[in-house]
């Protein structure tokens, strides 16, 4: 299994920076789903700059955020003081998730998981299941392999994952991409509320060609264990 590296957030300045504080458009739906689920035990997995942390805390959440960057995890401390709100910001990698056995009710891991091999996803996934609350629910992405950057000349980790060789606070990082038949593989012990394949960040003035993701919105359901 590949050792995680963390993003280097030292180097994202600007309007760069500014778009990683905007909460995702997914997550004000997530907030009402969960809330009127009596969801409010919340974890912020790879947090980032801690955009989601701070809205899931001022919406009413339970609020825990955890990253491998210790610059991103110092920014969400600073931004959560500033407004006032109790988020338990941790480092930490999510290999090994610093939480106790079915302690969440929902995750949030937008653009995060991905960022390991075959291996590490498989056991990512595994700790995701463990801090989930029985009927608890996790929102995620990933990246597909539609996309043209799965068939760069990149470093090959596995049949699915590559080392990200490019400018940028990516680089370096391991990328794993993804189709259906690897998504119901890791996902077995869950129940897939939704799956979407989307091709994002498309505008008049902004198109990347085959920039292919899944959003996947799965629940924890203990009696599909055998």
């Amino acid at each position: 299994m590949i050792k995680s590296k963390a993003w280097e957030w030292e180097i994202v300045k600007g309007k760069v920076e500014d778009y990683w504080k905007k909460p995702c458009i997914e997550s004000y739906y997530l907030i009402n789903r969960w809330l009127s689920n009596a969801k409010t035990k919340f974890l912020d997995l790879g947090c980032g700059l801690g955009r989601h942390s701070i809205q899931f805390a001022k919406a009413g959440f339970n609020t825990y955020a955890l990253d491998l960057s210790e610059k991103s995890i110092q920014f969400t401390k600073d931004w959560a003081k500033k407004e006032k709100l109790n988020i338990d910001v941790k480092l930490g990698d999510m290999l090994k998730l610093p939480y106790e056995d079915e302690e969440m009710d929902c995750i949030l891991c937008r653009n995060v998981i991905y960022h390991s091999d075959t291996e590490g996803i498989k056991k990512i996934v595994d700790e995701i299941y463990r801090v989930l609350k029985k009927d608890g629910e996790c929102y995620l992405t990933l990246i597909s392999k539609e996309r043209n950057e799965f068939k760069k000349e990149w470093p090959v980790v596995d049949e699915n994952t590559k080392i990200k060789i490019e400018d940028g606070p990516e680089n370096g990082v391991p990328h794993f991409y993804a189709d259906l038949n690897i998504i119901f593989e890791l996902f077995l012990k869950f129940k897939i509320i939704f799956l979407e394949h989307i091709e994002k960040d498309i505008s008049n003035n902004n198109r990347n060609p085959s920039n292919w993701h899944y959003h996947i919105l799965i629940k924890k359901e203990t009696y599909n264990i055998k």
